[in-house]
Protein backbone atom coordinates (compact mmCIF):
# COMPACT_ATOMS: atom_id res chain seq x y z
CA UNK A 1 0.00 0.00 0.00
CA UNK A 2 0.96 3.47 -0.34
CA UNK A 3 1.17 5.67 2.17
CA UNK A 4 -0.63 7.80 3.21
CA UNK A 5 -4.22 6.33 2.58
CA UNK A 6 -6.44 8.92 1.33
CA UNK A 7 -7.55 10.01 4.58
CA UNK A 8 -3.81 11.21 5.13
CA UNK A 9 -2.83 7.95 7.77
CA UNK A 10 0.25 6.47 7.72
CA UNK A 11 -0.60 3.54 9.74
CA UNK A 12 -2.32 4.99 12.48
CA UNK A 13 -0.46 8.21 12.42
CA UNK A 14 -1.32 11.34 10.48
CA UNK A 15 -4.49 12.74 9.91
CA UNK A 16 -5.80 16.36 10.07
CA UNK A 17 -6.67 17.34 13.27
CA UNK A 18 -7.14 21.61 12.74
CA UNK A 19 -9.77 24.14 13.11
CA UNK A 20 -12.25 24.26 10.71
CA UNK A 21 -11.18 27.51 9.43
CA UNK A 22 -8.02 25.43 7.70
CA UNK A 23 -9.93 22.64 6.32
CA UNK A 24 -10.88 23.97 3.40
CA UNK A 25 -7.26 25.49 2.82
CA UNK A 26 -5.87 21.69 3.32
CA UNK A 27 -8.62 20.41 1.12
CA UNK A 28 -7.45 23.26 -1.22
CA UNK A 29 -3.61 22.50 -0.93
CA UNK A 30 -4.33 18.87 -1.46
CA UNK A 31 -5.78 19.62 -4.88
CA UNK A 32 -3.17 22.19 -5.99
CA UNK A 33 -0.70 18.99 -4.97
CA UNK A 34 -2.12 16.55 -7.01
CA UNK A 35 -2.23 18.43 -9.69
CA UNK A 36 1.21 19.51 -9.40
CA UNK A 37 2.68 16.17 -8.88
CA UNK A 38 1.01 14.94 -12.35
CA UNK A 39 1.65 17.85 -14.57
CA UNK A 40 4.62 17.45 -16.51
CA UNK A 41 5.41 21.26 -16.81
CA UNK A 42 5.38 22.17 -13.08
CA UNK A 43 8.00 18.89 -12.64
CA UNK A 44 9.87 19.95 -15.49
CA UNK A 45 9.82 23.71 -13.94
CA UNK A 46 10.79 22.66 -10.60
CA UNK A 47 13.60 20.40 -11.98
CA UNK A 48 15.44 22.75 -14.08
CA UNK A 49 15.35 25.23 -10.36
CA UNK A 50 16.46 22.06 -8.47
CA UNK A 51 19.66 22.11 -10.92
CA UNK A 52 20.10 25.31 -12.25
CA UNK A 53 19.30 27.51 -9.25
CA UNK A 54 19.61 24.92 -6.16
CA UNK A 55 22.37 22.76 -7.61
CA UNK A 56 21.28 19.28 -7.93
CA UNK A 57 22.59 16.28 -7.85
CA UNK A 58 24.52 17.07 -4.47
CA UNK A 59 27.86 14.98 -4.12
CA UNK A 60 28.06 11.46 -2.66
CA UNK A 61 31.63 11.56 -1.14
CA UNK A 62 33.81 9.36 0.26
CA UNK A 63 35.54 10.14 3.26
CA UNK A 64 39.17 8.78 3.26
CA UNK A 65 41.07 9.59 5.87
CA UNK A 66 38.20 9.24 8.71
CA UNK A 67 36.80 6.06 6.93
CA UNK A 68 40.73 4.70 7.23
CA UNK A 69 40.37 6.31 10.98
CA UNK A 70 37.38 4.21 11.96
CA UNK A 71 37.73 1.37 10.04
CA UNK A 72 34.25 2.11 8.48
CA UNK A 73 33.58 2.82 4.57
CA UNK A 74 32.22 6.13 5.22
CA UNK A 75 30.00 8.26 2.31
CA UNK A 76 28.68 11.57 2.81
CA UNK A 77 25.55 12.74 1.01
CA UNK A 78 26.41 16.74 0.79
CA UNK A 79 22.78 18.49 1.05
CA UNK A 80 25.24 20.84 2.89
CA UNK A 81 26.71 22.13 -0.92
CA UNK A 82 23.06 22.70 -2.15
CA UNK A 83 22.49 26.19 -2.39
CA UNK A 84 21.38 28.27 0.96
CA UNK A 85 23.77 25.68 2.81
CA UNK A 86 20.79 22.68 3.34
CA UNK A 87 18.48 20.16 2.06
CA UNK A 88 15.68 22.92 2.98
CA UNK A 89 15.47 24.62 -0.41
CA UNK A 90 14.76 21.15 -1.90
CA UNK A 91 10.99 21.91 -0.07
CA UNK A 92 10.57 25.20 -0.39
CA UNK A 93 11.23 25.85 -4.04
CA UNK A 94 8.56 22.51 -4.86
CA UNK A 95 6.11 24.47 -2.25
CA UNK A 96 6.83 28.11 -3.38
CA UNK A 97 5.76 27.07 -6.85
CA UNK A 98 2.76 25.87 -5.06
CA UNK A 99 2.03 29.00 -4.14
CA UNK A 100 2.07 30.88 -7.31
CA UNK A 101 -0.28 27.78 -9.08
CA UNK A 102 -3.14 28.45 -5.81
CA UNK A 103 -2.84 32.38 -7.41
CA UNK A 104 -1.45 33.05 -3.31
CA UNK A 105 1.04 36.46 -2.97
CA UNK A 106 2.29 35.65 0.30
CA UNK A 107 4.00 32.31 2.18
CA UNK A 108 4.68 32.15 6.14
CA UNK A 109 7.07 29.88 7.70
CA UNK A 110 8.21 28.82 10.86
CA UNK A 111 12.01 28.25 11.38
CA UNK A 112 14.02 26.85 14.54
CA UNK A 113 17.53 26.51 13.00
CA UNK A 114 16.86 29.43 10.59
CA UNK A 115 18.02 27.26 7.59
CA UNK A 116 14.18 26.36 6.16
CA UNK A 117 13.60 30.30 6.78
CA UNK A 118 16.51 31.28 4.79
CA UNK A 119 15.07 28.90 2.05
CA UNK A 120 11.76 29.91 2.45
CA UNK A 121 12.80 33.65 2.06
CA UNK A 122 15.14 32.59 -1.13
CA UNK A 123 11.95 31.30 -3.10
CA UNK A 124 10.19 34.44 -2.03
CA UNK A 125 12.64 36.38 -3.34
CA UNK A 126 13.18 34.55 -6.26
CA UNK A 127 9.32 33.64 -7.07
CA UNK A 128 8.32 37.63 -5.82
CA UNK A 129 6.37 36.19 -3.15
CA UNK A 130 5.78 38.54 0.57
CA UNK A 131 7.46 36.93 3.18
CA UNK A 132 6.96 36.16 7.66
CA UNK A 133 8.81 34.10 9.31
CA UNK A 134 8.21 32.65 12.64
CA UNK A 135 10.86 31.90 14.49
CA UNK A 136 11.64 31.55 18.67
CA UNK A 137 13.90 33.96 20.54
CA UNK A 138 15.87 31.72 21.91
CA UNK A 139 16.63 30.49 18.15
CA UNK A 140 17.19 33.99 17.21
CA UNK A 141 20.22 34.59 19.67
CA UNK A 142 21.82 31.53 18.82
CA UNK A 143 21.22 31.35 15.26
CA UNK A 144 21.28 35.03 14.02
CA UNK A 145 23.85 34.73 11.02
CA UNK A 146 20.99 33.40 9.63
CA UNK A 147 18.30 36.04 10.89
CA UNK A 148 20.58 38.33 9.16
CA UNK A 149 20.17 36.53 6.14
CA UNK A 150 16.36 36.27 6.12
CA UNK A 151 16.30 39.87 6.54
CA UNK A 152 18.40 40.73 3.60
CA UNK A 153 16.46 38.20 1.17
CA UNK A 154 13.45 40.58 2.27
CA UNK A 155 11.85 38.71 4.88
CA UNK A 156 9.65 39.80 8.16
CA UNK A 157 11.41 37.85 11.02
CA UNK A 158 8.82 37.88 14.08
CA UNK A 159 10.30 36.48 17.87
CA UNK A 160 7.91 34.46 19.27
CA UNK A 161 8.26 34.96 23.08
CA UNK A 162 6.10 32.38 24.20
CA UNK A 163 6.37 29.22 26.00
CA UNK A 164 10.22 27.95 25.54
CA UNK A 165 10.43 30.48 22.89
CA UNK A 166 12.04 27.61 20.45
CA UNK A 167 10.65 26.09 17.16
CA UNK A 168 7.09 24.39 18.74
CA UNK A 169 5.94 27.94 19.67
CA UNK A 170 7.19 29.21 16.35
CA UNK A 171 5.07 26.71 14.91
CA UNK A 172 2.15 27.42 17.33
CA UNK A 173 2.45 31.60 15.57
CA UNK A 174 2.41 30.26 12.56
CA UNK A 175 -0.72 28.12 12.49
CA UNK A 176 -2.55 31.32 14.20
CA UNK A 177 -1.32 33.80 11.44
CA UNK A 178 -2.29 31.07 8.99
CA UNK A 179 -5.70 31.29 10.64
CA UNK A 180 -6.50 34.75 10.06
CA UNK A 181 -4.48 34.87 6.34
CA UNK A 182 -5.57 31.46 4.72
CA UNK A 183 -7.16 33.12 1.57
CA UNK A 184 -4.30 35.53 0.81
CA UNK A 185 -1.13 33.21 2.83
CA UNK A 186 0.44 29.78 1.95
CA UNK A 187 1.81 27.97 5.56
CA UNK A 188 5.20 26.75 3.65
CA UNK A 189 5.72 24.34 6.52
CA UNK A 190 9.38 23.02 6.59
CA UNK A 191 9.12 19.22 7.56
CA UNK A 192 7.16 16.00 7.56
CA UNK A 193 4.89 17.22 10.27
CA UNK A 194 2.27 18.83 10.76
CA UNK A 195 -1.98 17.91 9.25
CA UNK A 196 -2.69 16.25 6.00
CA UNK A 197 -1.23 16.65 3.32
CA UNK A 198 1.83 18.08 4.74
CA UNK A 199 3.78 15.23 5.76
CA UNK A 200 3.69 13.46 2.26
CA UNK A 201 4.32 16.87 0.49
CA UNK A 202 7.29 17.71 2.55
CA UNK A 203 8.36 14.13 1.72
CA UNK A 204 7.86 13.97 -1.84
CA UNK A 205 9.75 17.09 -1.90
CA UNK A 206 12.71 15.52 -0.42
CA UNK A 207 12.46 12.09 -2.16
CA UNK A 208 15.13 13.76 -4.35
CA UNK A 209 17.94 12.73 -1.77
CA UNK A 210 17.51 8.89 -1.46
CA UNK A 211 16.92 8.81 -4.79
CA UNK A 212 20.04 10.79 -6.11
CA UNK A 213 22.06 8.82 -2.87
CA UNK A 214 20.88 5.56 -4.32
CA UNK A 215 21.63 6.14 -7.70
CA UNK A 216 25.19 7.42 -7.19
CA UNK A 217 25.94 4.45 -4.83
CA UNK A 218 25.10 1.70 -7.36
CA UNK A 219 26.48 3.70 -10.57
CA UNK A 220 30.12 3.30 -8.21
CA UNK A 221 29.52 0.05 -6.80
CA UNK A 222 26.26 -1.54 -8.75
CA UNK A 223 25.13 -2.51 -5.05
CA UNK A 224 23.18 -0.60 -2.41
CA UNK A 225 25.13 0.61 1.15
CA UNK A 226 24.77 -1.28 4.28
CA UNK A 227 23.75 1.43 6.20
CA UNK A 228 21.98 4.47 5.86
CA UNK A 229 21.84 7.48 8.99
CA UNK A 230 20.11 10.87 9.33
CA UNK A 231 19.70 13.18 12.23
CA UNK A 232 15.86 13.54 13.11
CA UNK A 233 13.94 16.57 14.10
CA UNK A 234 10.99 17.09 12.56
CA UNK A 235 12.40 14.51 10.45
CA UNK A 236 12.38 15.51 6.82
CA UNK A 237 15.77 15.19 5.48
CA UNK A 238 15.60 11.22 7.27
CA UNK A 239 12.14 10.84 5.33
CA UNK A 240 14.16 11.96 2.56
CA UNK A 241 17.25 10.29 2.66
CA UNK A 242 15.52 6.99 3.54
CA UNK A 243 12.41 6.63 1.84
CA UNK A 244 13.86 5.07 -1.47
CA UNK A 245 15.82 2.26 0.47
CA UNK A 246 12.41 1.37 2.71
CA UNK A 247 12.19 -2.68 1.69
CA UNK A 248 15.40 -3.08 0.70
CA UNK A 249 18.74 -4.81 2.22
CA UNK A 250 19.34 -1.27 3.61
CA UNK A 251 19.58 -0.68 7.28
CA UNK A 252 18.17 2.56 7.90
CA UNK A 253 18.87 4.47 11.17
CA UNK A 254 17.25 7.21 12.47
CA UNK A 255 19.09 9.66 15.17
CA UNK A 256 17.64 12.12 17.55
CA UNK A 257 19.22 14.43 19.98
CA UNK A 258 19.66 13.07 23.63
CA UNK A 259 20.92 16.92 24.60
CA UNK A 260 22.44 16.58 28.21
CA UNK A 261 21.05 13.33 28.61
CA UNK A 262 17.77 11.07 28.58
CA UNK A 263 15.62 12.81 31.59
CA UNK A 264 12.58 14.83 31.08
CA UNK A 265 13.26 18.01 29.44
CA UNK A 266 16.78 16.89 28.91
CA UNK A 267 16.39 15.43 25.60
CA UNK A 268 13.93 15.89 22.09
CA UNK A 269 13.68 12.05 21.70
CA UNK A 270 10.43 11.35 20.71
CA UNK A 271 10.68 8.16 18.89
CA UNK A 272 12.80 6.56 21.88
CA UNK A 273 10.98 7.69 24.61
CA UNK A 274 7.70 9.54 23.43
CA UNK A 275 4.57 7.95 23.29
CA UNK A 276 1.50 9.14 20.93
CA UNK A 277 -0.45 12.04 20.97
CA UNK A 278 -1.76 14.50 18.78
CA UNK A 279 0.75 17.73 17.91
CA UNK A 280 0.28 20.37 15.20
CA UNK A 281 -2.27 18.69 13.52
CA UNK A 282 -1.77 15.39 13.43
CA UNK A 283 -0.93 11.83 15.26
CA UNK A 284 2.42 10.63 15.91
CA UNK A 285 4.93 10.10 19.01
CA UNK A 286 5.79 12.71 21.10
CA UNK A 287 6.98 14.07 24.31
CA UNK A 288 4.11 14.44 26.70
CA UNK A 289 3.26 13.86 30.51
CA UNK A 290 0.70 11.57 31.65
CA UNK A 291 -1.87 13.96 31.66
CA UNK A 292 -1.08 15.00 27.66
CA UNK A 293 0.86 18.46 28.34
CA UNK A 294 3.57 19.00 25.84
CA UNK A 295 7.18 18.15 27.58
CA UNK A 296 10.21 20.88 27.70
CA UNK A 297 12.88 19.93 25.45
CA UNK A 298 16.55 20.89 24.85
CA UNK A 299 19.01 20.23 22.11
CA UNK A 300 22.39 22.39 21.71
CA UNK A 301 20.59 22.07 17.85
CA UNK A 302 18.20 24.53 17.35
CA UNK A 303 16.73 22.03 14.61
CA UNK A 304 16.44 19.29 16.68
CA UNK A 305 14.66 21.28 19.40
CA UNK A 306 11.12 20.06 19.05
CA UNK A 307 8.56 17.68 20.71
CA UNK A 308 7.33 15.84 18.12
CA UNK A 309 8.34 13.73 14.78
CA UNK A 310 6.71 13.37 11.47
CA UNK A 311 3.96 10.31 11.43
CA UNK A 312 5.35 8.91 8.77
CA UNK A 313 8.77 8.03 11.19
CA UNK A 314 6.17 7.06 14.01
CA UNK A 315 5.04 4.39 11.31
CA UNK A 316 8.10 3.27 10.27
CA UNK A 317 9.13 2.91 13.94
CA UNK A 318 6.10 0.45 14.70
CA UNK A 319 6.74 -1.30 11.54
CA UNK A 320 10.58 -1.85 12.34
CA UNK A 321 11.45 -0.18 8.76
CA UNK A 322 13.90 1.98 10.64
CA UNK A 323 15.44 2.18 13.76
CA UNK A 324 15.75 5.15 15.58
CA UNK A 325 18.57 5.82 18.35
CA UNK A 326 19.86 9.09 20.23
CA UNK A 327 23.37 11.50 20.41
CA UNK A 328 24.36 13.43 23.20
CA UNK A 329 25.42 16.99 22.81
CA UNK A 330 29.12 15.85 23.61
CA UNK A 331 29.19 12.88 21.44
CA UNK A 332 27.61 15.81 18.61
CA UNK A 333 30.28 18.53 18.99
CA UNK A 334 32.84 16.08 19.14
CA UNK A 335 32.01 14.34 15.79
CA UNK A 336 31.74 17.76 14.46
CA UNK A 337 35.01 18.69 15.47
CA UNK A 338 36.52 15.38 13.87
CA UNK A 339 34.65 15.84 10.15
CA UNK A 340 36.21 19.41 10.36
CA UNK A 341 39.68 18.42 11.13
CA UNK A 342 39.90 15.38 9.54
CA UNK A 343 37.99 16.14 5.81
CA UNK A 344 37.74 20.10 6.07
CA UNK A 345 34.27 19.78 6.26
CA UNK A 346 32.00 22.12 9.09
CA UNK A 347 28.78 19.44 9.50
CA UNK A 348 25.67 20.96 11.01
CA UNK A 349 25.03 20.62 14.36
CA UNK A 350 21.74 18.77 13.11
CA UNK A 351 23.96 16.43 10.94
CA UNK A 352 27.12 15.70 13.59
CA UNK A 353 24.21 13.81 15.29
CA UNK A 354 23.86 11.17 12.81
CA UNK A 355 27.53 11.04 12.80
CA UNK A 356 28.07 10.95 16.24
CA UNK A 357 26.36 8.25 16.99
CA UNK A 358 27.93 6.37 14.27
CA UNK A 359 31.56 7.32 15.72
CA UNK A 360 30.37 6.24 19.19
CA UNK A 361 29.50 2.62 17.58
CA UNK A 362 32.41 2.04 15.36
CA UNK A 363 32.46 -1.45 16.09
CA UNK A 364 29.18 -1.76 14.79
CA UNK A 365 29.87 -0.59 11.77
CA UNK A 366 33.43 -1.96 10.95
CA UNK A 367 33.91 -2.74 7.60
CA UNK A 368 30.44 -1.83 6.51
CA UNK A 369 29.70 1.22 4.11
CA UNK A 370 28.01 3.48 5.69
CA UNK A 371 25.94 7.16 3.92
CA UNK A 372 25.10 9.80 6.01
CA UNK A 373 23.38 12.54 5.09
CA UNK A 374 25.02 15.80 5.71
CA UNK A 375 21.51 17.46 5.86
CA UNK A 376 23.56 21.24 6.17
CA UNK A 377 26.53 23.15 7.09
CA UNK A 378 27.54 24.20 9.75
CA UNK A 379 28.09 28.20 9.42
CA UNK A 380 25.32 29.02 11.25
CA UNK A 381 26.56 27.28 14.39
CA UNK A 382 30.13 28.53 14.87
CA UNK A 383 29.14 30.63 18.09
CA UNK A 384 27.86 27.65 19.63
CA UNK A 385 30.33 25.52 18.47
CA UNK A 386 33.50 27.95 19.93
CA UNK A 387 31.57 28.43 23.44
CA UNK A 388 31.44 24.55 24.01
CA UNK A 389 34.21 23.45 22.58
CA UNK A 390 38.64 24.93 23.70
CA UNK A 391 40.24 25.13 20.29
Amino acid sequence: MTYPDNNGYFGTFGGMFVPETLVNALTELEEAYNYFLHNDTMQNQLNELLHHYAGRPTPLYFAQRLSKQTGIQLYFKREDLLHTGAHKLNNTLGQGLLTQFMGKKRIIAETGAGQHGVATATVAALLGLECTIYMGQIDIERQMPNVKRMKLLGAEVIPVTSGSQTLKDAINEALRDWVRNVKTTHYLLGSVTGPHPFPAIVRDFQKVIGSETKQQFQTLYGTLPDYCVACVGGGSNAAGFFYNFIGSTVKCIGVEAAGKGLFPGGHCASLTLGTPGILHGSLSYLLQTSDGQIMDVYSISAGLDYPGVGPEHSFWKESNAVHYVTCTDEQALKACITLTQTEGIIPALESSHALGYVLCNSQKFNGSNVIINLSGRGDKDLDTILKEVKL
